[in-house]
């Protein structure tokens, strides 16, 4: 699953471009219809590619840190 999710979430963010972010529970969407379960491997995936930064409040923050919701986009 590990490779799915980082494909999505690369597709995604390749798709929105530089100049906008997505929501991980998009990327969760994408591949499950119980989507809630993968959130945190979302998460976890997502702070592994050094393609893609999350944010919060417009900061960089660690996605699997981070308490709350949080954008990916890329760097």
């Amino acid at each position: 699953m590990t490779e799915r999710i980082r494909a999505a979430i690369l597709d995604l963010a390749l798709a929105r471009g530089r100049d906008r972010s997505l929501c991980p529970s998009e990327v969760a969407r994408a591949l499950a219809a119980d989507w809630r379960p993968l959130m945190q491997e979302v998460r976890a995936v997502a702070a592994t590619m050094p393609e893609i930064m999350a944010t919060q409040g417009g900061a960089e923050v660690d996605p699997v840190e981070a308490k709350g919701p949080i954008r990916l986009r890329l760097r």
